[in-house]
Protein backbone atom coordinates (compact mmCIF):
# COMPACT_ATOMS: atom_id res chain seq x y z
CA UNK A 1 0.00 0.00 0.00
CA UNK A 2 2.71 2.51 1.04
CA UNK A 3 4.78 1.61 -2.02
CA UNK A 4 1.80 2.22 -4.33
CA UNK A 5 1.14 5.60 -2.70
CA UNK A 6 4.80 6.57 -3.24
CA UNK A 7 4.60 5.49 -6.87
CA UNK A 8 1.42 7.52 -7.30
CA UNK A 9 3.11 10.54 -5.72
CA UNK A 10 5.94 10.32 -8.28
CA UNK A 11 3.37 10.18 -11.09
CA UNK A 12 1.46 13.14 -9.65
CA UNK A 13 4.55 15.32 -9.44
CA UNK A 14 5.65 14.28 -12.94
CA UNK A 15 2.30 15.24 -14.42
CA UNK A 16 2.59 18.89 -13.34
CA UNK A 17 6.14 19.43 -14.65
CA UNK A 18 6.37 20.41 -18.34
CA UNK A 19 8.52 17.91 -20.24
CA UNK A 20 8.07 15.13 -17.66
CA UNK A 21 5.50 12.39 -18.28
CA UNK A 22 3.37 10.68 -15.66
CA UNK A 23 3.10 7.72 -18.04
CA UNK A 24 6.88 7.49 -18.16
CA UNK A 25 7.00 7.47 -14.36
CA UNK A 26 4.43 4.66 -14.32
CA UNK A 27 6.66 2.64 -16.66
CA UNK A 28 9.70 3.41 -14.49
CA UNK A 29 7.83 2.28 -11.38
CA UNK A 30 6.75 -0.96 -13.09
CA UNK A 31 3.01 -0.32 -12.83
CA UNK A 32 2.04 1.01 -16.28
CA UNK A 33 0.55 -2.24 -17.62
CA UNK A 34 -1.30 -2.83 -14.34
CA UNK A 35 -2.85 0.66 -14.35
CA UNK A 36 -4.03 0.27 -17.96
CA UNK A 37 -5.56 -3.14 -17.12
CA UNK A 38 -7.22 -1.83 -13.95
CA UNK A 39 -8.68 1.21 -15.75
CA UNK A 40 -10.13 -0.87 -18.58
CA UNK A 41 -11.50 -3.61 -16.29
CA UNK A 42 -12.86 -1.37 -13.55
CA UNK A 43 -16.39 -2.77 -13.86
CA UNK A 44 -15.59 -6.45 -14.42
CA UNK A 45 -12.80 -6.54 -11.81
CA UNK A 46 -13.96 -3.70 -9.55
CA UNK A 47 -12.45 -4.85 -6.24
CA UNK A 48 -9.07 -5.81 -7.75
CA UNK A 49 -8.89 -2.63 -9.83
CA UNK A 50 -9.76 -0.33 -6.93
CA UNK A 51 -7.16 -2.03 -4.73
CA UNK A 52 -4.54 -0.80 -7.21
CA UNK A 53 -6.06 2.50 -8.36
CA UNK A 54 -7.09 3.99 -4.99
CA UNK A 55 -3.60 4.19 -3.41
CA UNK A 56 -2.14 5.42 -6.71
CA UNK A 57 -4.77 8.17 -7.03
CA UNK A 58 -4.23 9.09 -3.37
CA UNK A 59 -0.48 9.24 -3.97
CA UNK A 60 -0.97 11.41 -7.07
CA UNK A 61 -3.12 13.84 -5.08
CA UNK A 62 -0.51 14.01 -2.31
CA UNK A 63 2.22 14.45 -4.89
CA UNK A 64 0.44 17.36 -6.54
CA UNK A 65 -0.56 19.10 -3.29
CA UNK A 66 2.50 18.45 -1.08
CA UNK A 67 5.52 17.55 -3.19
CA UNK A 68 4.72 20.13 -5.87
CA UNK A 69 5.45 22.92 -3.38
CA UNK A 70 8.80 21.32 -2.50
CA UNK A 71 9.68 20.83 -6.16
CA UNK A 72 8.75 24.43 -6.94
CA UNK A 73 11.39 25.45 -4.39
CA UNK A 74 13.90 22.93 -5.78
CA UNK A 75 13.43 24.09 -9.37
CA UNK A 76 13.97 27.69 -8.25
CA UNK A 77 17.09 26.90 -6.18
CA UNK A 78 18.73 23.88 -7.82
CA UNK A 79 17.18 23.47 -11.31
CA UNK A 80 19.98 21.38 -12.86
CA UNK A 81 20.03 18.87 -10.01
CA UNK A 82 16.21 18.62 -9.96
CA UNK A 83 16.00 18.02 -13.72
CA UNK A 84 18.76 15.41 -13.50
CA UNK A 85 16.88 13.70 -10.67
CA UNK A 86 13.88 13.24 -12.97
CA UNK A 87 16.11 12.10 -15.83
CA UNK A 88 17.56 9.51 -13.44
CA UNK A 89 14.05 8.34 -12.56
CA UNK A 90 13.34 7.88 -16.27
CA UNK A 91 16.63 6.09 -17.05
CA UNK A 92 16.14 3.80 -14.06
CA UNK A 93 12.85 2.64 -15.55
CA UNK A 94 14.31 1.60 -18.91
CA UNK A 95 15.33 -1.95 -17.81
CA UNK A 96 11.70 -2.67 -16.89
CA UNK A 97 10.56 -1.96 -20.44
CA UNK A 98 13.57 -3.25 -22.43
CA UNK A 99 13.19 -6.69 -20.86
CA UNK A 100 9.79 -6.88 -22.61
CA UNK A 101 11.58 -7.03 -25.99
CA UNK A 102 14.80 -8.75 -24.86
CA UNK A 103 15.63 -11.83 -26.91
CA UNK A 104 13.08 -10.98 -29.63
CA UNK A 105 13.98 -10.27 -33.25
CA UNK A 106 14.35 -6.54 -33.94
CA UNK A 107 12.60 -5.71 -37.20
CA UNK A 108 12.74 -2.57 -39.34
CA UNK A 109 9.19 -1.72 -38.30
CA UNK A 110 10.22 -1.71 -34.63
CA UNK A 111 13.10 0.70 -35.32
CA UNK A 112 10.90 3.02 -37.40
CA UNK A 113 8.20 3.11 -34.71
CA UNK A 114 10.83 3.85 -32.05
CA UNK A 115 12.35 6.69 -34.11
CA UNK A 116 8.92 8.10 -35.00
CA UNK A 117 7.79 8.41 -31.38
CA UNK A 118 11.19 9.73 -30.33
CA UNK A 119 10.79 12.46 -32.95
CA UNK A 120 7.24 13.30 -31.82
CA UNK A 121 8.27 13.92 -28.19
CA UNK A 122 11.45 15.80 -29.10
CA UNK A 123 9.50 17.92 -31.60
CA UNK A 124 6.78 18.77 -29.09
CA UNK A 125 9.44 19.77 -26.57
CA UNK A 126 11.01 22.17 -29.08
CA UNK A 127 7.59 23.68 -29.83
CA UNK A 128 6.88 23.89 -26.11
CA UNK A 129 9.55 26.53 -25.63
CA UNK A 130 6.91 29.03 -26.67
CA UNK A 131 3.83 28.95 -24.47
CA UNK A 132 0.46 29.64 -26.04
CA UNK A 133 -1.49 32.77 -25.12
CA UNK A 134 -3.01 32.51 -21.64
CA UNK A 135 -6.50 31.00 -21.87
CA UNK A 136 -9.65 32.73 -20.68
CA UNK A 137 -11.16 30.86 -17.71
CA UNK A 138 -14.22 33.05 -17.19
CA UNK A 139 -17.38 31.06 -16.40
CA UNK A 140 -19.56 30.53 -19.50
CA UNK A 141 -20.86 27.59 -21.51
CA UNK A 142 -18.19 27.89 -24.22
CA UNK A 143 -15.35 27.81 -21.70
CA UNK A 144 -16.95 24.87 -19.87
CA UNK A 145 -16.92 22.87 -23.12
CA UNK A 146 -13.35 24.03 -23.85
CA UNK A 147 -12.15 23.00 -20.37
CA UNK A 148 -13.81 19.60 -20.75
CA UNK A 149 -12.03 19.11 -24.10
CA UNK A 150 -8.71 20.34 -22.71
CA UNK A 151 -9.08 17.87 -19.83
CA UNK A 152 -9.57 14.99 -22.28
CA UNK A 153 -6.53 15.96 -24.40
CA UNK A 154 -4.35 16.54 -21.33
CA UNK A 155 -5.20 13.27 -19.59
CA UNK A 156 -4.82 11.30 -22.82
CA UNK A 157 -1.28 12.61 -23.20
CA UNK A 158 -0.59 12.01 -19.49
CA UNK A 159 -1.35 8.31 -19.97
CA UNK A 160 1.03 7.93 -22.95
CA UNK A 161 4.63 7.39 -21.75
CA UNK A 162 7.03 10.11 -22.84
CA UNK A 163 4.32 12.66 -23.66
CA UNK A 164 3.90 15.40 -21.06
CA UNK A 165 0.35 16.45 -20.24
CA UNK A 166 1.71 19.68 -18.75
CA UNK A 167 3.57 20.37 -21.97
CA UNK A 168 0.30 20.03 -23.91
CA UNK A 169 -1.39 22.40 -21.47
CA UNK A 170 1.44 24.87 -22.02
CA UNK A 171 1.11 24.68 -25.81
CA UNK A 172 -2.64 25.33 -25.52
CA UNK A 173 -2.12 28.24 -23.11
CA UNK A 174 -3.84 26.55 -20.17
CA UNK A 175 -0.84 25.53 -18.04
CA UNK A 176 -0.37 28.61 -15.84
CA UNK A 177 -4.11 29.46 -15.61
CA UNK A 178 -4.99 25.90 -14.50
CA UNK A 179 -2.00 25.68 -12.13
CA UNK A 180 -2.98 29.00 -10.55
CA UNK A 181 -6.57 27.78 -10.16
CA UNK A 182 -5.37 24.58 -8.45
CA UNK A 183 -3.14 26.53 -6.05
CA UNK A 184 -5.93 29.03 -5.29
CA UNK A 185 -8.40 26.17 -4.76
CA UNK A 186 -6.05 24.46 -2.28
CA UNK A 187 -5.52 27.74 -0.40
CA UNK A 188 -9.29 28.39 -0.27
CA UNK A 189 -9.87 24.81 0.90
CA UNK A 190 -7.36 25.20 3.76
CA UNK A 191 -8.94 28.53 4.77
CA UNK A 192 -12.47 27.10 4.24
CA UNK A 193 -13.30 30.03 1.95
CA UNK A 194 -16.61 28.72 0.53
CA UNK A 195 -17.07 31.38 -2.22
CA UNK A 196 -13.47 30.80 -3.36
CA UNK A 197 -13.98 27.02 -3.35
CA UNK A 198 -17.14 27.36 -5.47
CA UNK A 199 -15.38 29.67 -7.93
CA UNK A 200 -12.57 27.12 -8.26
CA UNK A 201 -15.07 24.33 -8.92
CA UNK A 202 -16.46 26.27 -11.89
CA UNK A 203 -13.11 25.82 -13.62
CA UNK A 204 -11.73 22.61 -12.13
CA UNK A 205 -14.94 20.51 -12.30
CA UNK A 206 -15.32 20.48 -16.13
CA UNK A 207 -11.55 20.12 -16.52
CA UNK A 208 -11.46 17.24 -13.99
CA UNK A 209 -14.39 15.43 -15.63
CA UNK A 210 -12.59 15.71 -18.97
CA UNK A 211 -9.43 14.28 -17.38
CA UNK A 212 -11.32 11.21 -16.09
CA UNK A 213 -13.05 10.62 -19.44
CA UNK A 214 -9.75 10.98 -21.32
CA UNK A 215 -7.90 8.56 -19.06
CA UNK A 216 -10.43 5.75 -19.48
CA UNK A 217 -10.84 6.35 -23.23
CA UNK A 218 -7.11 6.31 -24.05
CA UNK A 219 -6.49 3.40 -21.64
CA UNK A 220 -8.86 1.21 -23.66
CA UNK A 221 -7.18 2.20 -26.93
CA UNK A 222 -3.73 1.45 -25.46
CA UNK A 223 -4.91 -1.95 -24.19
CA UNK A 224 -6.13 -2.87 -27.70
CA UNK A 225 -2.79 -1.79 -29.21
CA UNK A 226 -0.88 -3.92 -26.69
CA UNK A 227 -3.09 -6.91 -27.51
CA UNK A 228 -2.77 -6.54 -31.30
CA UNK A 229 0.77 -5.16 -31.69
CA UNK A 230 2.69 -5.79 -28.42
CA UNK A 231 6.24 -5.58 -29.83
CA UNK A 232 5.57 -2.39 -31.78
CA UNK A 233 3.91 -0.89 -28.69
CA UNK A 234 6.93 -1.58 -26.49
CA UNK A 235 9.35 -0.16 -29.08
CA UNK A 236 7.15 2.94 -29.32
CA UNK A 237 7.36 3.33 -25.54
CA UNK A 238 11.15 2.91 -25.64
CA UNK A 239 11.30 5.74 -28.20
CA UNK A 240 9.06 7.92 -26.03
CA UNK A 241 11.08 7.25 -22.88
CA UNK A 242 14.49 7.80 -24.50
CA UNK A 243 13.18 11.14 -25.82
CA UNK A 244 12.00 12.23 -22.37
CA UNK A 245 15.42 13.48 -21.14
CA UNK A 246 15.68 15.50 -24.37
CA UNK A 247 12.27 17.02 -23.63
CA UNK A 248 13.30 17.87 -20.06
CA UNK A 249 16.42 19.69 -21.26
CA UNK A 250 14.41 21.66 -23.82
CA UNK A 251 11.54 22.50 -21.46
CA UNK A 252 13.40 23.00 -18.19
CA UNK A 253 15.66 25.77 -16.97
CA UNK A 254 19.10 24.50 -15.94
CA UNK A 255 20.20 27.64 -14.09
CA UNK A 256 23.85 28.58 -13.75
CA UNK A 257 26.19 25.69 -14.59
CA UNK A 258 29.12 25.32 -12.18
CA UNK A 259 31.44 22.47 -11.20
CA UNK A 260 29.51 22.05 -7.94
CA UNK A 261 26.14 21.97 -9.71
CA UNK A 262 27.43 19.39 -12.20
CA UNK A 263 28.84 17.15 -9.44
CA UNK A 264 25.71 17.39 -7.27
CA UNK A 265 23.64 16.92 -10.43
CA UNK A 266 25.48 13.65 -11.10
CA UNK A 267 24.59 12.52 -7.57
CA UNK A 268 20.95 13.48 -8.18
CA UNK A 269 20.99 11.53 -11.46
CA UNK A 270 22.33 8.42 -9.70
CA UNK A 271 19.81 8.85 -6.88
CA UNK A 272 16.97 9.03 -9.40
CA UNK A 273 18.14 5.84 -11.10
CA UNK A 274 18.35 3.99 -7.77
CA UNK A 275 14.89 5.20 -6.67
CA UNK A 276 13.33 4.07 -9.97
CA UNK A 277 15.04 0.66 -9.77
CA UNK A 278 13.88 0.22 -6.16
CA UNK A 279 10.28 1.31 -6.76
CA UNK A 280 10.19 -0.77 -9.94
CA UNK A 281 10.84 -3.97 -8.00
CA UNK A 282 7.88 -6.30 -7.72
Amino acid sequence: MIKLILKGAMMGVANIIPGVSGGTMAVSMGIYDKIIHAATHLVSEFKKSMKLLLPIVLGMALGIVVLARILEYMFARVPLQTNLLFIGLIIGGLPAITKKVKGKTIRLGHILVCLLFFGVVAGLAMMGEQEGAAADLSFNIINIVKLFGVGIVTSATMVIPGVSGSMMLMLMGYYNPILNEVNDFIDNLVQFNVPGILDGCKVLAPFGIGVVVGIFAIAKIIEIIFEKFPDHAYWAIIGLIVASPVAIFFMGSMGTITIISVLTGAVALLLGILIALKLGEE
